[in-house]
């Protein structure tokens, strides 16, 4: 080896120990967490949180294994350096929901710039007493429960192999990020766990959601306004209600949503499938290039496929206006499996901006009931048909 050669060599190996030796670990029972399952260690956690995040170089908060009972905790930035979370053991919230009535989150991500979080480990919400209490989805009033895992102003970042167990509410709730990708999540509630939507997203830019598997009391995944650039692929739900874009227009000022691709999934056992839903008597929206495709149902209840500009639960709504959130370019291809509906694609768009640019291809949806064979219903919309479309999709009903 020439000298060169070996003076690049040590230099290269210098720099390498240096970073290493520069980086640093904050494990959170030097900071007095007990990991016992009965002890608060929201405040070891903290403390932990803060000298990784005040560091110059990359460093790591360290939650081994063990029962942490911890409620709330907060995760804040900006940071000076990239800080990682390894999470092997249990966070275990309060299960009383008055403990944190206050919070709209229970472990809240919020202004960290690139940020990664994983190592297999469990956030455990203990939601159970909360369902018992939950009429929120009838009022409307679901502030006072908190979601497991909220995600704020956090870019460029990196979650994965972690799980999401019996949330009070949503399990995880992506607001105001950019740059983010939730890779192989699990996420875990019964199915009669009310209003625990499994990725919730609104308001954020180009996020990924990749290999998750989902079940859960609501959407799996649900995409709210200001959505722009979403993938979400390789999910498998159920139980739970399918993956939704919406609903949308309920409220004023929603932000349009723009480029969203759901593809490679599986859907078992579902009340719903794909959908993309709003409200009548809304204010202007808009909602383009949605994209479903390579999706497996099985055993879906209702409407494996749907468009329902007419959403309306618990009617809280003004149904007979039109919404005038505006649906164009829509695609649903190579969707197949089984429907407990007869009805297994139902197209209903808004009679005051009826949906454009709406494509079905290569559908193969089989009805498993006693009511006959497999039907569509539409309104309002003249979807381009190709390929092998089963059952025949708009040949009838379209306004």
């Amino acid at each position: 080896m020439g000298s060169k050669s070996f003076l690049g060599t040590c230099f290269l190996f210098l720099v390498a120990f240096s970073l290493k030796t520069n980086a640093a670990d904050f494990d959170i029972k030097k900071y007095g967490a007990k990991a016992d399952g009965r002890t608060d260690d929201s405040q070891a956690i903290n403390n932990a949180w803060r000298d990784a995040c005040a560091a110059a170089t990359p460093s790591t908060v360290v939650i081994a294994k063990g029962k942490y009972l911890v409620g709330p905790v907060r995760f804040g930035g900006p940071c000076k350096a990239a800080v990682s979370i390894r999470v092997e053991g249990t966070l275990q919230a309060p299960a009383e929901p008055e403990k944190l009535k206050s919070q709209d989150g229970w472990v809240v991500f919020q202004n960290v710039d690139k940020l990664s979080v994983f190592g297999g480990g469990t956030f455990d919400g203990q939601g159970k007493l909360a369902w018992s209490k939950n009429n929120c989805a009838k009022t409307g009033k679901c502030n006072s429960l908190p979601i497991n895992i909220r995600l704020t102003g956090v870019t460029n970042s990196h979650i994965q192999h972690i799980t999401s167990l019996n949330s009070k509410l949503f399990h995880m709730n992506v607001i105001n990020c950019k740059h983010l990708t939730l890779e192989h999540i699990t996420i875990d509630a019964p199915q009669e766990s009310l209003n625990t939507d499994g990725i919730h997203i609104g308001r954020s830019s180009n996020i990924n959601v990749t290999n998750a598997n989902i079940k859960t009391g609501d959407d799996c995944v649900s995409i709210g306004d200001g959505s722009q650039q979403i993938n979400v692929e390789k999910v498998i739900c159920g139980p739970g209600h399918g993956i939704s874009i919406g609903s949308l227009g309920r409220y004023h000022n929603e932000q349009p949503v723009e480029g969203v691709t759901v593809r490679n999934c599986t859907v078992s056992n579902t009340s719903n499938g794909v959908r993309i839903k709003t409200w009548p008597a809304s204010p202007n929206g808009v909602a383009s290039n949605l994209h479903f495709e390579d999706i497996i149902m099985n055993n879906v209840k209702t409407t494996p496929v749907l468009i329902d500009q007419g959403y309306c639960p618990y009617g809280q709504c003004q149904a007979r206006l039109p919404s005038k959130v505006k649906i164009t370019n829509v695609s649903f291809k190579n969707i197949r499996g089984t429907s407990q509906d007869p009805v297994a694609v139902k197209l209903v768009c808004s009679k005051g901006i009826p949906c454009q640019n709406v494509q079905v291809a290569d559908i193969n949806l089989t009805y498993n009931g006693n009511k006959g064979t497999a039907t569509s219903e539409c309104a309002n919309v003249k979807p381009t048909v190709s390929g092998k479309v089963n059952p025949q999709v708009c040949a009838k009903n379209v306004a």
